[in-house]
C-alpha cells in the first residue's frame, strides 16, 4: 500500500537518524513484548485491494454472536434494538458533535443529555444525574470517592457477590486513595447480603459507605436492601441498579439510597466485544457538589426562549485540580443518546413489559435446566428477574461452556474470579434470558447441557 506510506527508504532513515534510533522497531522498544500485537499474516508491499481481500479471509474465521443461541448477561445484555436507534445516532449533527465543548453550538446534544439525565432521575428516585460516565464499574468507583468526600472513614463495604471485574475496578479506586474494601458475605441459601455482618461492621465507626446491587451478581433481587439505610444511618448508601429492573422495582431513592449508579449498555447499545459501555450516575441534591463529571441544566436565553447549558463541570479540564471531583475528562454522550432514544422508542410501559417478559422467560429456562441431572437451577432460593445462577454438581464451568459452544450455545457468564491467586469457587455461572431467545433456544440449551453434564460425568 505505497500510497498510504509515502516515505521513501531514504526519508525513513533520515527520520530515524534525527531521532537517534537505529530502526523503527527500536522506536517501540519500551512497549513490553507481551503487550505487542504481532503481524496479521499479511504480506508486505500489497495494493489496497489485495490487503482488503486478505483481511476478509482472516475475518471469516470469526464466529459472530448472531450464529449462537446466547444466554450471556452479567451487566452486558444481548437485546433487540429498534433500527431507529442507529438511524438517529448516525445523524451528522449528533455523530460529529457528541461532546459539547461549545455548548452554545450544541443545543440539540445538550437537550438530549438533559432528557437522559431526567430519565435516570425518574428511574432512581433521586434528585440529580450527570451526563454519563464511562461504564457502570467506573461509575461505582466514582460513587466510592463521593462517599469518602461526604463522610469520614477508611472502610468501604461491598457485596462478596459483586462481579469480580467490578471489584477489581473498585480496588483500583480505593487503593489510590488509601482506602480499604471490605466484602460483605452472602447467605449461602438465598444469595442475599448478610445484614448482621453489616451491623457488626457499623459498630467500628470507620465505614464511610456501602455499595449494594439490584439485582445482585447472582441475579437475586435482595429484599434486604430496603433495610440497609436504617442500619447505615448517616453513612452513604450506593445502589448499583440495572435500569431495566428499575422499571418494575421500587426506585432506590425510596429506600434511602444516596447514590445510584448503573450500566446502561442494554438500552440501544450492542455488546460489540464488550464495549463501548455507558455509566449511569445519580445522587441526592445535597451531594451535587461532590458528584463527578458534567451536568446539563435547563435555562432561558436573553429572549426568554428555552435553552440548555453545561451547568456544572467539576473536571480537571475546567477547574483547579485540587477542587476537581473527578479526573473523568469526557463522557459517553453518544451512548447516552442511544440510551434515551431506545427508552423513548420502547416507552415506559414497553420497558416494564419487556422486563416482565424476561422474568417469565427466565423461569421457564431455569425450570428446563433444573431438569438436567447434575445442574441446580436456580441455585439460590430468592426472587430473580431475567438472570439467575446455576451450579454444576461435577465438571468445570470451562469444560461445560466449551461443550455448549460446540453446539452453538453460549451458556452464560462464569462467576469465579479467573485471576491468579483468586480463591477457589463453586462451579457456578450466571444465565440470562433475553428478548431474542425463546422456547426453541431454551430446549436447545437444555439438550446441550444434558449432553455436556453426561460427558463430564463420564470423564469423572
Amino acid at each position: 500500500m505505497p500510497r498510504w506510506i509515502p516515505d521513501e527508504p531514504g526519508e525513513e532513515q533520515a527520520l530515524l537518524d534525527a531521532l537517534g534510533i537505529p530502526s523503527v522497531d527500536a522506536l517501540f522498544a519500551d512497549v513490553p513484548k507481551k503487550a505487542r500485537i504481532g503481524r496479521m499474516g499479511i504480506a508486505a508491499g500489497l495494493e489496497e485491494g489485495e490487503v482488503v481481500a486478505q483481511v476478509d479471509q482472516i475475518l471469516e474465521r470469526n464466529r459472530p454472536l448472531s450464529k449462537f443461541s446466547s444466554f450471556l448477561g452479567g451487566r452486558i445484555s444481548t437485546r433487540y434494538s429498534p433500527a431507529a436507534v442507529d438511524s438517529i445516532l448516525s445523524r451528522s449533527e449528533f455523530f460529529t458533535s457528541y461532546t459539547p465543548y461549545q455548548a452554545e453550538a450544541s443545543q440539540g446534544t445538550l437537550r438530549a443529555l438533559f432528557e437522559f439525565q431526567s430519565l435516570w432521575v425518574e428511574l432512581t428516585g433521586l434528585d440529580v444525574a450527570n451526563a454519563s460516565l464511562y461504564d457502570g464499574a467506573t461509575a461505582a468507583g466514582e460513587a466510592l470517592l463521593l462517599c469518602r468526600r461526604v463522610h469520614e472513614g477508611k472502610r468501604f463495604l461491598l457485596p462478596a457477590s459483586l462481579p469480580w471485574e467490578e471489584k477489581s475496578v473498585l480496588s483500583n479506586y480505593a487503593g489510590g486513595a488509601g482506602l480499604t474494601l471490605d466484602e460483605v458475605p452472602y447467605d449461602p441459601r438465598t444469595g442475599r447480603l448478610d445484614l448482621d455482618y453489616v451491623r457488626r461492621a457499623m459498630a467500628g465507626h470507620d465505614v464511610f459507605g456501602l455499595l449494594a446491587d439490584v439485582p445482585n451478581g447472582f441475579g437475586v433481587v435482595d429484599e434486604g436492601l430496603w433495610e440497609l439505610k436504617s442500619i447505615l444511618r448517616d453513612v452513604p448508601l450506593v445502589v448499583s441498579a440495572d435500569p431495566l429492573a428499575l422499571t418494575v422495582l421500587d426506585p432506590p431513592g425510596s429506600y434511602g439510597a444516596d447514590v445510584v449508579v448503573g450500566e446502561g449498555q442494554g438500552f440501544g447499545i450492542p455488546p460489540s466485544y464488550g464495549g463501548p459501555l455507558l455509566g449511569l450516575f445519580a445522587c441526592k441534591r445535597e451531594h451535587l457538589r461532590s458528584a463527578p463529571g458534567r451536568i446539563v441544566g435547563a435555562t432561558v436565553d436573553a429572549e426568554n426562549r428555552p435553552a440548555f447549558a453545561l451547568t456544572i463541570q467539576t473536571r480537571e479540564q475546567h477547574i483547579r485540580r485540587s477542587h476537581a471531583t473527578s479526573n473523568i475528562c469526557t463522557n459517553q454522550s453518544l451512548m447516552a443518546l442511544a440510551f434515551v432514544v431506545y427508552a423513548t422508542l420502547v416507552g415506559p410501559r414497553g420497558l416494564a413489559r419487556l422486563q416482565t417478559s424476561l422474568a417469565e422467560k427466565a423461569r421457564t429456562l431455569a425450570s428446563a435446566l433444573g431438569d438436567v441431572p447434575g445442574i441446580q437451577s436456580p441455585r439460590f432460593e430468592a426472587p430473580y428477574l431475567g438472570e439467575f445462577t446455576i451450579e454444576l454438581a461435577h465438571g468445570t464451568v470451562s469444560d461445560f461452556l466449551d461443550r455448549l459452544r460446540r453446539r452453538k450455545v453460549l451458556g452464560g457468564v462464569p462467576l469465579a474470579d479467573p485471576r491468579p491467586g483468586a480463591p477457589a469457587a463453586p462451579a457456578r455461572l450466571l444465565v440470562a434470558a433475553t428478548d431474542v431467545t425463546g422456547e426453541k433456544e431454551f430446549l436447545k440449551y437444555a439438550k446441550a447441557a444434558r449432553a455436556a453434564m453426561a460427558a463430564a460425568g463420564g470423564a469423572a
